[in-house]
């Protein structure tokens, strides 16, 4: 079965191939590109075109390896040993099952996404190198070994806050999302809003497009900011003149907060209308 992309994501023909050789060569698929540009989003089409569950695991930067395996809750034992509580004997009712155990026992083939690996210190990554090149790891506590009844079709997502080890590249598929040309945004936008004027899609798409080009720009709007974005114009029935009758003078697309994320980029395209009214004097 391989993957063809859905009706809710556009997928480019190098993703696709992208997703396919990974689950060819059963390794993890590790995922890079701008924020927004449909990474997470892209693990739960795989497991949907798949018809497979998703399992997902959102790190954190307190995020340990050890909790994706299991994590064994002493402290809770314990205080129920000087309660007297008959559970204590059994020591699999103070062990909770990470997300990988959860991939690991399931009767069928399961989506395992590691969302933001970045996140995490830096020795997360190698700190799973065995566990996913083995498909199996030991617990101490019970003394079992949990080994992989299907191998699972791993996503792994980076926003390229910090390096990934060497080691742990070189166990992966990589592929980077390039952020999307015209053509394929107007694709994109067609799936969230089908049945929308070209002519308002194609202001939309010129004014988004001239904000990314700002040299300069702290957080560049993105694929969903853009979708936010239109899902506002729509909402407010924003007249499309506005859009098509663009002022040099008056930097600010209406409705700016959906595009812009913090006040440096907002006062930077103020001084730019700013300095296009002096020019024009």
């Amino acid at each position: 079965m391989k993957f063809e992309g859905t009706e809710r994501y556009v997928a480019t023909d190098e993703l696709r191939m992208a997703v396919n050789a990974a689950v060819t060569l059963q390794r993890p698929l590790l995922i890079k590109g701008e924020p927004g540009t449909g990474k997470t989003m892209l693990a739960e089409e795989v497991a949907k075109s798949m018809g497979k569950r998703l399992i997902q695991w959102h790190i954190k930067s307190t995020t340990k390896a050890q909790q994706g395996l299991y994590e064994y809750d002493a402290v809770s034992r314990l205080r129920d040993s000087q309660l007297g509580d008959d559970r204590v004997h059994d020591i699999k009712n103070y062990i909770k099952k990470g997300k990988l155990w959860e991939a690991f026992e399931s009767d069928e083939q399961v989506v395992l996404l590691i969302d933001e690996i970045d996140k995490a210190d830096i020795e997360f990554p190698n700190d799973l190198l065995v566990e996913i090149d083995k498909m199996e790891f030991f617990v101490y506590e019970t003394g079992e070994t949990i080994k992989a009844k299907h191998r699972p079709i791993i996503l792994i997502t980076s926003n390229n806050e910090k390096e990934l080890p060497d080691a742990f590249l070189r166990r992966c598929f990589f592929h980077y999302i390039n952020f999307p040309d015209r053509e394929t945004m107007i694709k994109i936008v067609d799936v969230h809003y089908p049945g929308l004027k070209q002519s308002l899609v194609g202001e939309a798409l010129d004014i988004f497009f001239d904000v990314r080009k700002v040299p300069g720009l702290k957080k560049k709007p993105s694929t969903s900011e853009l979708i936010d974005w239109l899902k506002l114009l729509l909402a407010d029935d924003i007249p499309e003149e506005i859009l098509q009758n663009r002022d040099a003078t008056k930097a600010i697309p209406p409705l700016y907060g959906a595009l812009l994320k913090n006040e440096q980029d907002v006062h930077m395209l103020e001084r730019l209308a700013f300095m296009v009214r002096r020019e024009a004097r």
